[in-house]
């Protein structure tokens, strides 16, 4: 019932928002929004200790913008090493995360949109996967299942049945086992 009236809703609210790359007069609205919608304790996940200290992967960190330019969501996307291949090479990966939408906002289809978009752009980019650790429902439609991380484990506590993967390129974490560790450009 609640995905019935979560649809009617979206169907008659105004839908007036644009996708565009993040920029750094976007870094304040971006925080305000993560901390109203996911509160401080966003902080002690695992994935943010893997985007400690990290810049998103180029290309790959994404706004939703009103019809006045406001921030209304946000994904970025982190370059990382998704454990080693069978041979004992890193696989390379991009972790998602994290994803959100302005509760005033929600249920227009912004997080679906920031979704499609952000895989396409990675995909576009050349890279092979990507990773997350979120809620298996609503992600599989965006074709992130569990079965491509049974290997692989995060750094601190996470719960398993929410550590997803999505292959860009089909065989890409085949093998690929161990830790999540940061890859990519570090913070000035």
């Amino acid at each position: 019932m609640a995905a019935v009236l979560d649809t009617v809703r979206a169907f008659f609210a105004p839908s007036t928002y644009t996708i565009d790359a993040e920029t750094p007069a976007d870094v304040v609205a971006r925080e305000n929004l993560l901390d109203r919608v996911m509160g401080p304790e966003r902080r002690k996940k695992s994935s943010e200790k893997i985007r400690r200290g990290r810049l998103p992967a180029k290309g790959l960190a994404l706004v939703a913008r009103d019809e006045d330019g406001h921030v209304i969501g946000t994904v970025r996307l982190w370059n990382i090493e998704a454990g080693v291949s069978q041979q004992g090479t890193p696989v390379e990966a991009l972790l998602l995360g994290p994803l959100a939408v302005d509760c005033t906002h929600e249920g227009r289809g912004i997080g679906g949109a920031l979704m499609r978009t952000a895989i396409s752009e990675a995909a576009q980019r050349s890279h092979g996967a990507v990773l997350l650790v979120g809620d298996a429902a609503y992600y599989e439609r965006f074709g992130f299942f569990a079965d491509k991380t049974q290997h692989l484990v995060m750094p601190g506590p996470f719960e398993r049945s929410r550590f997803l993967a999505l292959e860009l390129k089909d065989g890409w974490l085949d093998g690929a086992a161990g830790m999540i560790v940061a890859s990519g450009r570090k913070l000035a």
